[in-house]
């Protein structure tokens, strides 16, 4: 028997559908920089971008992508190759949302990838403006390797961590604003063999408080 949770977000897609197709096929997309403009040094941090394959490319859609690594300077030098201190940098911006072009959450994206849901919460971030964004905290295993994820969604200023309210402030901007723009942001790092969590955990930490302040230039506010 279907969740009323699951009930809630078809009924909820199914009304945004209808709504959009009553507004019209254009939406309002302000205008934004590049996500390949994004800063390729954060802090002490250097980074190299990820290509990602076709497939993935076809399964996500028509949006903006950045796929980085930033690694510590001098560690980088030291060994040539990205290690445990490495954070990963995901951001997928769709100017909009219309049928197949939904953000895919990485409730789903991940564990069809292999990897499985450990743990997980809500953590609040402050930037250095004094800005505090809700994102989602996460532990996730696939075999013997352990990544700490944060990862929310960023709309129209707003930091969300929950996929259904994310949903939800999509089909009310698309009736307020005529905007369905909206960027999922993901930060991961490898928790280390011998590695507490705790570790890894204040490495995206440290690393988002840094990147949030920048977002508004690429994901418009």
């Amino acid at each position: 028997m279907r969740s009323p949770r699951l009930w809630f977000v078809i009924l909820g897609m199914l009304f945004t559908a209808v709504v959009l197709h009553v507004r019209g096929d254009v939406d309002r997309v302000p205008p934004s920089q590049p996500l390949n403009e994004f800063p390729v040094n954060i802090g002490t941090r250097s980074s190299i971008d990820t290509p990602m394959a076709q497939e993935t490319l076809d399964v996500l859609g028509k949006g903006d992508f950045l796929n980085r690594v930033y690694t510590p300077a001098s560690e980088a030098s030291a060994t040539g190759q990205s290690d445990r201190s490495s954070v990963g940098l995901f951001i997928a911006y769709f100017p909009t949302q219309r049928t197949g072009q939904a953000i895919h959450s990485p409730q789903n994206c991940l564990p069809g990838a292999g990897w499985t849901f450990q743990s997980s919460g809500i953590t609040v971030l402050t930037d250095a403006t004094g800005k505090t964004y809700r994102v989602g905290e996460y532990l996730i295993v696939n075999g013997t390797t352990s990544q700490e994820v944060l990862y929310w969604y960023q709309m129209q200023g707003r930091s969300i961590a929950n996929d259904y309210k994310a949903k939800l402030y999509t089909l009310v901007d698309s009736i307020r604003y005529a905007r369905t723009d909206a960027a999922l942001v993901r930060i991961t790092s490898v928790v280390g063999p011998g590695e507490d969590r705790l570790e890894a955990r204040k490495r995206v930490i440290d690393f988002a408080e840094q990147i949030t302040p920048m977002l508004s230039a690429y994901v418009p506010n």
